[in-house]
């Protein structure tokens, strides 16, 4: 035979405290010293020295946006330095003396000047800094963007 068990609240009604003691006990946070790190303050010092070393424990810092896109980019010394294992993943493709590379395709969104080209590319990225793409133009290659 199942038995219906009624919640506290309905079975304390009529007994004015609901099982907290003196009227004031359950009324907020004042009743157990305040929310958080309260009482960390002037007095007693306690928490003080604690306190006095942590740098950012008051306040709020800094802000993190909310419309965040992260552009994964790379440089062209990681092309050339990574040359012959990327040739032999298939990641690079060599047609009419250019080497083919689609950054894409590799997690990159972006195409960055640190390093030195030293072969001729033709490199389809979805963005790429200036100078990137006149390093690039030197060698007689091409940087197509989109």
């Amino acid at each position: 035979m199942t038995i219906n068990k009624r919640k506290k609240n309905v079975r304390m009604r009529g007994s004015k405290t609901h099982g907290w003691g003196a009227k004031k006990k359950h009324r907020g946070s004042g009743n157990r010293g305040g929310k958080g790190r309260a009482g960390s303050g002037k007095r007693a010092d306690s928490k003080k020295p604690t306190v006095s070393k942590q740098i950012d424990y008051f306040g709020k810092h800094g802000f993190i946006s909310k419309a965040r896109n992260e552009i994964k980019a790379v440089n062209i010394s990681y092309l050339e330095d990574n040359m012959q294992a990327l040739i032999s993943q298939n990641l690079i493709k060599k047609e009419n003396g250019y080497l083919e590379v689609d950054l894409q395709t590799l997690g990159f969104d972006k195409l960055l000047s640190k390093g030195r080209a030293t072969n001729k590319y033709k490199i389809k990225v979805a963005h790429a800094s200036e100078k990137a793409i006149e390093k690039i133009k030197k060698k007689e290659g091409e940087v197509l963007l989109g």
